[in-house]
């Protein structure tokens, strides 16, 4: 299956063909950001009885949104899926996905963030308070570090702000999900970008692979 490209779920998200009636097939509903890492994990794992739909990415940038958008795609798809699972961790919700998923019946990840699964919830937690200082970039964000962060923080027109809103700021971790190299150069641009200590870490899946495996 060929990778979705990261623009078209930065902004449309991702709607694969699914069976007009599918009853005994998981329908996963997830965020953009995460698309790739989720069809390498069905491929991988030969869990051929999941369908995937995914919302923009973009709507991280609008945390409200994301609630609303995952009711109105649960309500859409109720009808030819029995079994839906929700591939978003709280996500800057406030508890509002948590507590609209427990409305709809339905179950999601675990975690405040991607940050936090793909590091391992438990890991993520016993190392926070060590680490307020630091942001963090996935591989989704080294590829899309433009778009999410440059541009909409307005550093692309006002290079000057980066010190207000990096200044406390002392390192970026880079996340990685997989082995590229390429990859790992871009986010090292991202931190000297941001005046920023780099570090990177191989994550792999985290905790996505054991929830989706749960699921």
């Amino acid at each position: 299956m060929d990778l979705p490209d990261d623009d078209h779920l930065t902004r449309q998200g991702l709607d694969l063909d699914t069976p007009q009636s599918a009853p005994d097939r998981l329908l996963l509903i997830a965020c953009g950001a995460l698309a790739r890492e989720i069809l390498d994990l069905i491929t991988r794992n030969g869990w051929d009885h999941m369908d995937l739909t995914c919302l923009p990415a973009i709507l991280h940038n609008h945390p409200d949104r994301i609630a609303p958008a995952v009711e109105q795609a649960v309500l859409k798809h109720r009808a030819t899926h029995a079994r839906i699972f929700v591939v978003y961790a709280d996500c800057g919700t406030g508890g509002q996905l948590r507590a609209t998923c427990d409305r709809l019946g339905v179950d999601m990840v675990e975690g405040p963030h991607c940050y936090s699964f793909f590091e391992g919830n438990a890991r993520f937690a016993a190392t926070a308070e060590d680490e307020f200082t630091a942001f963090y970039l996935t591989d989704f964000l080294v590829r899309q570090f433009d778009a999410f962060v440059w541009e909409p923080l307005g550093l692309d027109r006002h290079p000057q702000l980066r010190d207000t809103y990096f200044g406390h700021y002392t390192k970026l971790v880079y996340q990685a999900q997989t082995d590229d190299p390429a990859l790992t150069a871009k986010a090292q641009d991202c931190a000297a970008r941001l005046g920023l200590a780099f570090e990177r870490r191989f994550t792999g899946y985290g905790d996505l692979e054991t929830a989706l495996a749960q699921a």
